[in-house]
């Protein structure tokens, strides 16, 4: 793993404690020196101090560097390089091509990951260069899947659409979650209890919707009695276009996210 920022060290801890290793430590880097002091405290990690020294005998390499990096970093690993090894992109943005052309590497993996990682609920999309096997491509998911699940998709395209999905996504349940504490504020609920009512509120819901077979739109319809208060409340996001506005929302995360690719 090179990068023990949030995202590196949240799929570094994942996989160093997950059976895939078979016990084995994970090798990890990070340019910062405090950091690495403070990775040394941690057991199931082999520290380096020279970014080399792990990348020259790595099998699969995480690429978990804030994507203004990546230029630097490439020219840095390209001398150590060689064709078997699998590179394994945690950066947004930054393209299978771009990748390939700045390590010399042939088997790349790019992925799109997503912040409910940190407590191993997260989902990553992720493809792959032709050069990556069947049974390497399984490898693969099988690290990514230490924290939560992962999803092959076909193409980079697929990538920038899940940036706009699941990538970004958490942000948009954050921010209707905070529309609806807000609202619970305004009607006169402590901040404690409003955070009660919101937080099982999602959960709960969550939870009913994966015990089922059913649509959201099929649930909307068996809790929102006619005349009623849910459909007071779905008819109101419904004269203000709120579906609408979400759709078009994840359509300019996606469209972001190419615009990034190509730059």
């Amino acid at each position: 793993m090179i990068g023990a920022g949030n995202m590196g060290l949240t799929y570094a801890e994942g996989m160093a404690q997950a059976p895939v290793l078979d016990r084995r430590n994970l090798m990890i880097h990070d340019i910062s020196q405090d950091k690495r002091d403070a990775l040394r405290d941690q057991p199931h990690f082999d520290v380096f101090e020279k970014l080399e020294d792990g990348v020259k005998i790595a099998d699969v390499i995480f690429l978990a560097v804030k994507p203004y990096h990546a230029e630097q970093l490439f020219a840095e690993m390209k001398p150590f390089i060689h064709d078997e090894q699998i590179l394994v992109s945690l950066m947004a943005g930054v393209t299978l091509e771009t990748i390939q052309a700045g390590t010399g590497a042939k088997k790349i993996v790019r992925t799109m990951p997503n912040l409910p990682a940190q407590v191993g609920k997260g989902v990553t999309s992720y493809t792959e260069t032709d050069a990556v096997s069947r049974v390497e491509r399984l490898m693969i998911r099988n690290l990514l899947d230490t924290t939560g699940e992962a999803i092959h998709v076909e193409n980079e395209n697929f990538i920038n659409a899940s940036t706009g999905i699941s990538g970004s996504g958490p942000a948009y349940v954050f921010y209707f979650m905070q529309s609806m504490l807000e609202a619970a504020l305004d009607m006169g609920f402590s901040m404690n209890d409003a955070r009660v009512l919101v937080t099982h509120t999602f959960d709960g819901a969550v939870a009913v919707f994966k015990n089922a077979d059913i649509s959201p739109e099929d649930w909307m319809e068996r809790v929102a009695s006619k005349g009623g208060t849910t459909r007071a409340a779905l008819d109101s996001m419904d004269d203000s276009n709120v579906k609408e506005l979400i759709k078009k929302a994840a359509q300019a995360a996606f469209d972001r996210a190419t615009e990034l690719g190509k730059s």
